[in-house]
């Protein structure tokens, strides 16, 4: 079980979002918790002398190019990036120097995921450096992917047989509980309980985590497998109810 830390980029800016009005049907802003006034590469630097790989960064729509580009300069290898990720621009965040790149909606057509296209994918540029962004929101009690900047539901639910059908095109899934995130309300315990059920390639979860009682829960539900991401909670991105020093020399128990 690891922190991994991200930096969320919306208009240029790193924000935290609560990520349910991120897709807002009727046109209006997202609401967002934190608007920050250092640059992206400010938090990359951070996480690069802390020595927390495996982070993401992801685009919230567009005009996130620059900021993202600055990120992975300030720590080549460090971190993945996600958002508005395909088979076109894939090698070139690589290039500009993403561990990995993380893909949704690109490897879904017609509410499926398009095992032709993610196959491509994979060939393209290697299963180590593909992560599956396989988020989702709660529908008729079923945890059921969304894309589009989490507002398209999707056909595809999440899992163990599922996760177990697409380990074999990626090295990693990141998985948000939509319907809480950004809200430090808590976890999506039903989901954690899902994903703990899977024993193969790493699971980073975000959402709702607002405490270390929630992390000990992520533990515990995850048998100590699953990986996770805190964002509003954090002080470093206005939050006061758990602080990035501690989680970055924190060590926790794994059985990976």
């Amino acid at each position: 079980m690891r922190f991994r830390p991200c930096i969320d980029l919306h208009q240029g800016v790193v924000k935290q979002i609560v990520g349910s009005t991120l897709g807002d049907k009727d046109g209006n802003s997202p609401i967002t918790n934190f608007q920050a006034e250092k640059p992206s590469e400010w938090y990359a630097e951070l996480y690069r002398k802390d020595k927390l790989s495996g982070g993401h960064i992801i685009q919230l729509g567009p005009g996130n190019e620059n900021a993202a580009q600055k990120a992975l300069a300030a720590w080549p290898g460090g971190m993945q990036i996600g958002g508005g990720i395909h088979i076109d621009n894939a090698t070139a965040w690589l290039d500009a120097g993403a561990a990995a790149v993380i893909v949704t909606s690109w490897v879904f057509y017609n509410g499926k995921i398009d095992k032709d296209r993610l196959r491509g994918l994979t060939q393209s540029i290697g299963k180590q450096r593909l992560v599956l962004d396989l988020s989702c929101r709660r529908q008729d009690g079923q945890y059921i992917i969304v894309t589009d900047r989490w507002k398209t539901f999707s056909r595809e639910k999440i899992s163990p047989e599922l996760l177990h059908d697409l380990s074999g095109f990626c090295s990693e899934f990141l998985i948000h509980g939509v319907d809480v995130e950004g809200k430090r309300q808590g976890i999506e315990t039903p989901l954690i309980e899902i994903l703990g059920k899977w024993a193969g390639i790493p699971i980073t979860y975000a959402g709702g985590i607002q405490s270390m009682a929630d992390i000990r829960k992520i533990h515990e539900l995850g048998k100590g497998c699953l990986d996770f991401t805190v964002g509003s909670a954090l002080d470093i991105f206005g939050g006061t109810e758990l602080e990035y020093r501690s989680l970055a020399k924190a060590s926790f128990d794994t059985t990976r």
